[in-house]
């Protein structure tokens, strides 16, 4: 099943979680998500401290832990795999994406279950 967007729930010091919908691919069974806004992003700035986080997929919420990619020619993968999957209909959005800013908030979810709900 084609999954274009996830729900990235991260919770909040006051207890309350905050959803945030992101783009999600997957390469080689695994998921990556990036930040459209780069480091600026609420979201990815709470997920670097390691507060609790789930994704929703299909109406089911999992817990996840997500890691840094550092690895520069995974990067560059997951750039392409955005492009594959996104590129023909939202363009410049893609662009944007696969910048420079965003292409460093590159994380895989790890502890996540079945990716393959994720897939395109």
């Amino acid at each position: 099943m084609d999954r274009a967007e996830i729900v990235l729930w991260v919770r909040l010091a006051d207890g309350r979680w905050s959803p945030r919908t992101l783009w999600v691919v997957v390469l080689n069974e695994e998921a990556y998500v990036r930040s459209a806004f780069g480091r600026r992003s609420a979201w990815y700035r709470r997920v670097l401290r390691h507060v609790d986080t789930e994704v929703e997929v299909a109406g089911v919420r999992l817990s996840v832990t997500l890691r840094r990619v550092d690895d520069p020619e995974l990067v560059q993968r997951v750039s392409g795999a955005y492009r594959a999957k996104y590129g023909l209909g939202w363009p410049g959005p893609v662009e944007s994406l696969n910048g420079p800013e965003a292409a460093a908030t590159t994380m895989r979810l790890t502890n996540v279950g079945q990716v393959s709900q994720l897939s395109a």
